[in-house]
This record gives C-alpha cells, structure tokens and sequence, in this order.
C-alpha cells in the first residue's frame, strides 16, 4: 500500500511539530513550507480548514491512508463511547502502532516494516498486517528466528513506562496489549473533535 515518502521536516513545518520524527532540523527552520517563506502572508484558516489540518496530521502520525483512516473512523462511530475517543483508541491499537510503542522499533514506520516482513507474532502466529487490530490481552512477539537479527536486536529499547496499556519484556521478547489506552494517557498532540466535526458535516 502506498505511504508517504516525501520529506519528513517538510511536514513536520507544516504542522509547526515533529509528527513524523524527532524533528531536530525544525528548530533551525520553523517556518511554513515555500518559497516566501515566513514573509508571505498567511490568512487565519476557517473552520473546515482546521478540521481538515487535524484529520491530515492523524493520518500522517499514524501512518494511515484516507480510505483506512475513513472506516477506522467509522468503526469508532459505531462502538459505544465517545467517537474522538475511540479512534484514537483504535488507531493505538493498530498492530504496528503497538509494536513501536513498546520499544521494538524505533518508528512507526520501521514498525511497520516489521510487521510487513514477517517479523512479528501476535498469539503465535506470524501477522504481516500493520493495520491488524489488536485486542486487550493479545500477546505480541518478535518472532523466535528473527530475534538473533542483529538489525532488530540492537534497535529494541523497550517501551516507555508512561504507556501503562501495554506491557514489554525484554528478555523474552514478548509483550502483552492489556487494554485501550485512555485519551489522556496518550501524549499525541491530536484534537480528536475536530476530526468528528468533520465527519460529521
């Protein structure tokens, strides 16, 4: 499935924060993207302008397409709860999400190709989906023949302990999602409303 190559900062100074890296050239360049650069005048963005900013920035945090993001969003209306919650909720549980938050891989994305390679279990048995939605108790695994690689090895640093959903054991290369990670606990700088809103019109 096609997935944004393109420039990292470039995105990162559209939405004036690090969501697709550590954003260490951003300090050195804030600006908006183009050739005016700070000087050209920005207009205060309407309402529907927002809320499409922020579906944009979910879509690129996560690493997710429109269409995925659209039935993501219609799961999340269908459950009970508050939808801005729960799709957040969702798009946390997302396969390659959970093996990035729990230290396996450095970035979404090289989550992402984890899972896409073959490298990753969940209840023993090799899942290659990124986007496979993982349920409270599911056990995730680096799998036994790929956990001597020295390019996934070196790279695990086990999850933050701020991230109190999920569970890691270093050792045993094995973690557990316990459950759906309340709002607040999710550091995302992402108005989950305003995404609704737009959904909604």
């Amino acid at each position: 499935m096609a997935r944004y190559n393109g420039p990292k900062t470039k995105i990162s100074r559209i939405f004036g924060e690090p969501i697709l890296g550590n954003g260490k050239w951003l300090g050195k360049n804030s600006n908006p993207p183009g050739m005016h650069g700070e000087k050209r005048k920005r207009k205060t963005l309407g309402e529907y302008a927002l809320q499409l900013r922020e579906k944009q920035k979910a879509k690129y945090t996560y690493g997710v397409l429109e269409k995925q993001f659209r039935k993501t969003f219609e799961e999340a209306a269908r459950r009970k709860g508050v939808t801005g919650e729960n799709l957040i909720k969702l798009l946390e549980a997302r396969l390659d999400n959970t093996v990035f938050r729990m230290g396996i891989a450095p970035s979404r994305p090289a989550a992402r190709q984890l899972v896409s390679h073959k490298h990753i279990e969940v209840n023993g048995e090799v899942v290659n989906v990124p986007s496979f939605q993982l349920k409270p108790g599911d056990i995730v695994t680096i799998k036994e023949g790929s956990r001597e690689r020295s390019s996934i090895s070196s790279v695990v640093r086990g999850k933050n302990p701020k991230f109190s959903w999920i569970d890691f054991n270093e050792t045993e290369m094995k973690g557990t999602f316990i459950t759906y990670p309340e709002r607040e606990s999710v550091p995302e700088n992402i108005k989950e409303q305003l995404i609704v809103e737009l959904y909604s019109k």
